[in-house]
Formats: C-alpha cells, sequence, structure tokens
C-alpha cells in the first residue's frame, strides 16, 4: 500500500516540476526544445514496455497497453514535429526536386 502512496507522490512531483519547467520556456523555443528530445520519448517507451512485460494483473496490462500506445503516439509526433520544422527551413529549389 504504501508502495502506491510512493510511487503517486513521485508521479505528481514529477507533474508538477514538468509543468513549472515548460511553462517558463518561451513559445518561441517549444518546437525546437520538443524536437531536439525526442529521444526522451523513445526512453518512455521503452519504460512503458517494461512496465507491460512486468505486469501481472489485467488491470496492470490494461494499463501498461495504454502506456505503451501513449508512448509510441508521442514518439512518432515528436518526429512528424521535427520532419515538419525541418521543412519551413528548406529553399524552395529543395522543395522542387524533392
Amino acid at each position: 500500500m504504501i508502495e502506491g502512496f510512493t510511487a503517486l507522490y513521485i508521479f505528481m512531483l514529477a507533474a508538477f516540476t514538468g509543468y513549472e519547467v515548460i511553462s517558463r520556456v518561451p513559445v518561441i523555443l517549444h518546437t525546437p526544445l520538443m524536437s531536439g528530445s525526442n529521444f526522451v520519448h523513445g526512453i518512455v517507451l521503452v519504460g512503458a514496455m517494461i512496465a507491460l512485460g512486468h505486469a501481472e494483473t489485467t488491470a496492470e496490462q490494461v494499463i501498461g497497453f495504454f502506456g505503451v500506445l501513449l508512448a509510441s503516439m508521442n514518439a512518432v509526433g515528436g518526429y512528424v514535429v521535427t520532419e515538419r520544422m525541418l521543412e519551413m527551413f528548406k529553399s524552395s529549389k529543395e522543395k522542387k526536386n524533392g
């Protein structure tokens, strides 16, 4: 029972800290910051897969499945945003050629 409260406490601290850090980043830096941290999305996905692999009950398996699903969507979305951002920096000649 105590482990559950500890995990909830750590989650709440991480969520609060993440919100405070991100809310202080200037708007102009959000896209480069997020595209530069795509490796973190991969680490989250690996962690979700490990948690799903260790799941024993049906509830844990369902939560683990949604964790893997959301983490993979986050990783793919990060790379899509990066690709779109990089398209903005290509010259019109490069866009015509491919």
